[in-house]
């Protein structure tokens, strides 16, 4: 069982939505870690972090300014860590499009520079956050997150004898995560007007609660790797915008450019190396040359089963669905601002 207690955990992008809830998780769950770095660059969020956070009330945590871009300061924060939680992104998809080489340097060759870290230093393990956008990519934001999740799984090839692992944990929309469609409706409401891009667009969600809980799975459970993918619900757009703005006007836009319909999680190509848990699916690494290790030994180790060939896990096709009510209840739990006008909207 995984126990952190007594460990030094680092996490990347530790003031965005995840990592305040990952900081918060195991802050509760244990209380004897004996460090917990939050690493990056905005230095008003981590002044803003610390008001709730505090070094002086919670005596493991550090923050840390850098940027992962920078690979000696962040080599240099590495040192004593035991476990690396890389959540820094640049993922907003237009910005992505419109610079191209800035997301590159963040994505992918921050991405680097967190393996090179870890090499570099004694780290035990390394959990990557990753996105459904990297399956069959068709944005920059997409093909740059697909880049970093190749590094991270390869990375395992390059590590020797030592005791280090590093794996992926791939996801969907976080349920009103900065940028996610929830706030944009949240505050289109007020004009009595919310616009969708496609009335047929579907995505899948997950919590901030159950995003932390697949990263401690991963730690917990990863042979190295794999890439964890959740067994989570999807929602239609109208859905959303009928649980948010029932009175209001919903206008058709357009989709946006680098935008799916769909979003997909598990292509067919990939079913050859996916299998099947009671709560995830994970792809196991296809070059198992220097991992000295088979399918067979993922899929005994897992206690799974293989997935059909051809087999794909999509938003569109997905076999559980969250209802209108479902939704409006999920937004009142875990977007709190919402509460009183969506209460008011029931």
């Amino acid at each position: 069982m995984l126990n952190l207690n007594g460990k030094s955990v680092l996490i990347t992008g530790g003031t965005g939505s995840f990592g305040k809830e990952f900081v918060q998780t195991v802050l509760q769950k244990y209380p004897k870690i004996k460090r917990l770095v939050i690493y990056s660059r905005d230095e008003l969020k981590q002044y803003e972090m610390a008001q709730r956070f505090s070094p002086a009330e919670h005596k493991a945590i550090r923050y840390f300014i850098g940027d992962i871009r920078d690979a000696k300061r962040f080599t240099r924060a590495c040192e004593n860590i035991d476990i690396i939680v890389h959540a820094a992104a640049l993922k907003q998809v237009p910005a992505a499009e419109y610079n191209p080489m800035e997301c590159i340097k963040t994505n992918i060759l921050g991405a680097q520079n967190v393996i090179e870290a870890a090499f570099a230093t004694n780290v035990e393990a390394v959990v990557a956050l990753s996105t459904d956008k990297a399956a069959a990519p068709i944005n920059l934001y997409g093909a740059t997150k697909l880049c970093s999740d190749k590094l991270f799984v390869a990375a395992n090839n390059m590590k020797g004898k030592r005791d280090l692992r590093f794996s992926v944990v791939r996801y969907g929309n976080v349920m009103g995560s900065r940028g996610s469609v929830i706030p944009f409706f949240l505050k289109q409401r007020e004009t009595g007007r919310l616009t969708l891009t496609h009335p047929q667009m579907t995505r899948f969600n997950i919590t901030l609660e159950d995003a932390v809980k697949l990263v401690l799975f991963s730690l917990e459970n990863a042979m190295g790797g794999e890439i964890f993918i959740p067994k989570i619900p999807s929602y239609r757009i109208t859905d959303i915008a009928q649980a948010i703005g029932p009175n209001c006007d919903h206008q058709v836009v357009g989709i946006r450019p680098g935008e799916k319909l769909h979003e997909e999680m598990i292509t067919p190509a990939d079913s050859y190396n996916t299998i099947e848990l009671d709560q995830h699916f994970v792809i196991c690494p296809t070059n198992l040359t220097y991992l000295d290790k088979t399918k067979d030994d993922f899929l005994a180790h897992y206690n799974a089963k293989p997935v059909p060939v051809d087999f794909s896990y999509d938003s569109g096709t997905n076999p559980e669905w969250l209802s209108v009510e479902q939704l409006r209840n999920l937004i009142l739990n875990h977007v709190d601002s919402t509460f009183t006008t969506l209460k008011k909207a029931a």
